[in-house]
């Protein structure tokens, strides 16, 4: 495999990078390889990876998703005159 070294990157971009691997759990390295490999439509993600991803996310929200009929017209309705 190839070696690349970057330099001057801007300290927002570092920062971004930072936390976006942080997010994803992967090294600054690895999520530069990803962030390529995305870009150059290298590596699209599987529908089950999607979905994957999706239940991950819903998982950690908590949300009452366990609406009565009367309240979801009310949410509708809301705001509306």
């Amino acid at each position: 495999m190839a070696n690349i070294t970057l330099k001057n990157i801007p300290d927002k971009t570092y920062a971004l990078l930072k936390d976006r691997a942080k997010r994803n759990q992967r090294s600054i390295n690895s999520e530069i390889i990803m962030a390529i490999k995305n870009h150059l439509h290298l590596e699209k993600p599987s529908p089950d990876e999607i979905l994957a991803k999706a239940r991950e996310f819903r998982s950690k929200i908590k949300v009452n998703l366990s609406l009565n009929p009367e309240e979801i017209k009310n949410a509708i309705n809301e705001g509306r005159p």
